[in-house]
């Protein structure tokens, strides 16, 4: 259902109205394009914590501030003053990021001032505006952070801000630009329509070969996305205790790229949910993403430098009345993804990461009454809803081949949330 608000407010009367009445102005957002692959604006404007800043003289496309040399106090007086006299003049749908540094567990002054970025990051997100983002990226190996640096800096990190992403270290991996996953297979389950359907055509549009996972209910709307993919289509309950099995048996050459993606909700009050409500929930999201996981790393059938992204939600990190199956399901995503990527990567060369879509517009979101759903898209920093293609984007980048560095980490798509984010 099209947002009419967010159309309104890009009117002369609507900028005038919502104004004067104190109301959210949401700003389009600017999104990835063939024809429009960068962002709108000036060159990326480069800063480092400490260093006098003059007024920009023209309008950055983003800004990039080196605070990872702060270590007390009054080094925070250094990002104030690097930030304050450029950021009103970011172009609209820009990007702040600051650049910080793991926390020392033996200064408990340097670990201090790097925390207190995070709260400097998220309330200068929720406070700048015209469709900008600001984000912060705590480095271990500049290097490394390559890859993440480029998401955060183009149109696809579109619905992504007041997120905190670590970057550890990775060998570099070369790949071609446009089409990083060239050669590569990637499974998306639940992936006939909505988000799902989303990840799959754009890990199609740069190089993967997809194999499109549903069950066997909506069969020819994957066998139609898997042929305009040129993909392949795989029916298949993916609660079933052979799941993992049948998708091994499926795909001999292994797969590289692994998205947990399917889900449903059975939303009910705790006082009023029956026993199978609860279940299901937890037995999709949650209890077949653990099975199938553990079947094909066993079965070595995840390649090595490959990459499983699992589907969280703001409602596991934030909670939600009348989903506690579903809040419950999606925070375990969470917890298996800290858990497991460590091992994973020691032991099977494969890093882990999850997404948390906050309101996405899909079918779903379009079905839920009218006041509830405008909450729902206002109540984040860029006062609208998210796309799906917006968690496309984001998985796709977690999955990407040079992505290695970033590994256990849960990335919000909430266009930060004013709940919980």
């Amino acid at each position: 259902m099209p947002d009419r608000y967010l159309s309104f407010t890009g009117t002369a009367p609507g900028r005038f109205l919502t104004r004067r009445l104190g109301l959210p102005q949401p700003a389009a957002l600017r999104r990835w394009s063939p024809q429009r692959p960068a962002l709108d604006g000036d060159a990326v404007l480069h800063l480092t914590a400490g260093e006098s800043t003059a007024p920009a003289t023209g309008s950055p496309c983003a800004v990039v501030l080196d605070a990872t040399g702060v270590r007390d106090v009054d080094g925070l007086t250094g990002v104030h003053a690097a930030l304050h006299p450029v950021v009103r003049s970011v172009a609209a749908s820009g990007r702040v990021i600051v650049l910080g540094a793991p926390l020392d567990p033996d200064d408990h002054h340097q670990a201090a001032a790097q925390q207190a970025l995070e709260g400097f990051t998220r309330s200068l997100g929720k406070e700048i505006g015209r469709g900008r983002t600001v984000n912060l990226v705590r480095l271990t190996d500049r290097a490394a952070a390559e890859t993440t640096l480029r998401f955060l800096l183009s149109p696809r990190s579109a619905y992504v801000s007041g997120q905190v992403i670590e970057v550890g270290r990775a060998p570099a991996v070369s790949v071609d630009p446009d089409r990083p996953f060239a050669g590569r297979t990637a499974l998306v389950t639940g992936a006939a329509r909505g988000i799902g359907a989303a990840v799959a055509e754009t890990l199609a549009r740069d190089g993967a070969r997809v194999v499109v996972l549903d069950v066997p209910q909506t069969e020819r709307d994957a066998r139609a996305l898997a042929e305009r993919l040129d993909g392949i289509a795989l029916a298949l309950d993916i609660t079933a205790p052979d799941a993992g099995a049948r998708i091994a048996d499926a795909l001999p050459d292994g797969l590289d790229v692994l998205v947990h993606n399917a889900g449903v909700t059975r939303d009910r009050r705790l006082v009023n949910m029956p026993a199978g409500r609860w279940s299901s929930v937890l037995d999709v999201n949650l209890a077949s993403v653990l099975r199938t996981t553990d079947a094909l790393l066993a079965a070595k059938a995840v390649n090595d430098g490959g990459r499983i992204v699992a589907t969280a939600s703001i409602a596991g990190l934030a909670g939600n009345a009348g989903q506690t199956n579903y809040g419950a399901s999606k925070a375990g995503v969470v917890g298996l993804v800290r858990s497991l990527a460590p091992r994973a990567l020691a032991e099977h060369g494969v890093t882990v990461n999850a997404v948390a879509p906050g309101f996405i517009e899909t079918a779903m979101t379009a079905a839920i009454p009218l006041l509830i759903r405008e909450a729902g898209r206002r109540m984040n920093s860029l006062a609208q809803g998210g796309l799906p293609v917006d968690v496309a984007e984001t998985t796709a980048w977690l999955a990407h081949p040079a992505s290695g560095a970033v590994n256990g980490q849960v990335v919000r798509v909430c266009g930060q949330s004013l709940l919980g984010a």
